[in-house]
């Protein structure tokens, strides 16, 4: 029968589990930093999980630009596109956590297609670590300047009063523009009934033509029209006013509470990428953001740069999951 170990033998070997406890870490933390040091040694892919072109290409390529300068290694875009943005999604949640695969960061992929796909072959808070945000992709409420309406309440007003409500344009079934509306008739009340299209524009080229009464579409897809007074802008859906259309207030200014729906991109990588790396590439993205050029550049897509720390983008991403779980369940919004 063996001996129970005395107090002092206990005292000796919980010290001696420290110490190796202490040293592991140590070794672990220089491991980490070894891993940093020198990077980046090779190319890094940024997968864009969509076509040329759009706003997430267009952010994608301005970063990557600038980041390439920076870190001294080029950031090559790769378009990965398909399945509403699960399949290139899924193909970063698969690579080597090393820091020389990053994605395109959507809230389309991320935190909306998860709530409206019966599946989706990524864990969004599981498999992926937060790099950084790159900034808020901004949307607006717009209709066919014929129309009687001048703001929200005007909105509100037409849509009661029309049979069966009114019919508004989005970007395709599940994008951000059509949880933005769903959203909206939630919180208000109003009947609104969803057109998807293949791609905010072509939405906002039936309203401008008559064909719908109205759109909620990105700032970008807006502006040419908006500025050729073949639709109007009569709300933005983010917390503050876009800076382009400064004179279009917020929802939330004409008294739709708890409402604010925001469009973003950022970066992230694979889940187990060393902190150190994410925390240089994180160091590098804001200041390219910061950089007066870039901002201009991602202005012009409607996009108003919002460096974040990596920490908070998670944070961010963690509540719109929520968000919009919350706002699939209540319109039983489900895509095969």
């Amino acid at each position: 029968m063996s001996k129970i170990p005395s107090f002092t033998a206990r005292r000796a070997l919980f010290a001696a589990a420290a110490s190796l406890a202490i040293a592991l870490a140590g070794v672990s933390s220089a491991r980490a930093a070894d891993e940093a040091d020198g990077y980046p040694k090779q190319p890094i892919r940024l997968v864009v999980p969509f076509v040329g072109g759009g706003v997430t290409d267009s952010a994608a390529r301005i970063v990557a630009e600038k980041l390439s300068q920076r870190l001294g290694k080029q950031v090559i875009v790769e378009n990965r596109p398909g399945a509403g943005g699960n399949i290139g999604t899924a193909e970063v949640a698969r690579s080597a956590p090393d820091g020389y695969t990053l994605l395109l960061a959507y809230d389309g992929t991320l935190v909306i297609n998860p709530n409206v796909y019966e599946k989706v072959p990524f864990d969004t808070l599981k498999d992926f670590v937060s790099v950084g945000k790159i900034g808020d992709a901004l949307l607006v409420v717009l209709v066919n300047p014929k129309l009687p309406v001048n703001n929200f309440d005007d909105l509100m007003a037409l849509a009661k009063e029309t049979s069966g409500g009114l019919f508004y344009g989005t970007a395709g079934n599940g994008s951000t523009p059509h949880l933005a509306g769903t959203m909206l008739a939630l919180r208000t009340g109003i009947p609104l009934h969803a057109v998807p299209y293949k791609g905010g524009s072509a939405a906002v080229v039936d309203v401008a033509s008559g064909v719908l009464p109205m759109t909620i579409a990105s700032v970008a897809s807006a502006m040419p029209f908006v500025e050729g007074k073949q639709v109007r802008a009569i709300a933005a859906t983010s917390a503050e006013r876009a800076p382009s259309l400064p004179d279009v207030p917020t929802l939330k200014e004409q008294g739709v509470r708890d409402y604010v729906f925001n469009s973003w991109v950022g970066l992230a990588a694979p889940a187990g990428t060393p902190q150190a790396i994410v925390n240089r590439l994180n160091a590098e993205l804001q200041a390219v953001l910061k950089d007066p050029a870039v901002s201009e550049r991602l202005m012009g897509l409607g996009v108003v740069a919002t460096p974040s720390e990596p920490q908070a983008f998670y944070e961010e991403m963690k509540r719109d999951l929520q968000k919009n779980k919350e706002i699939a369940q209540a319109a039983n919004l489900k895509l095969d």
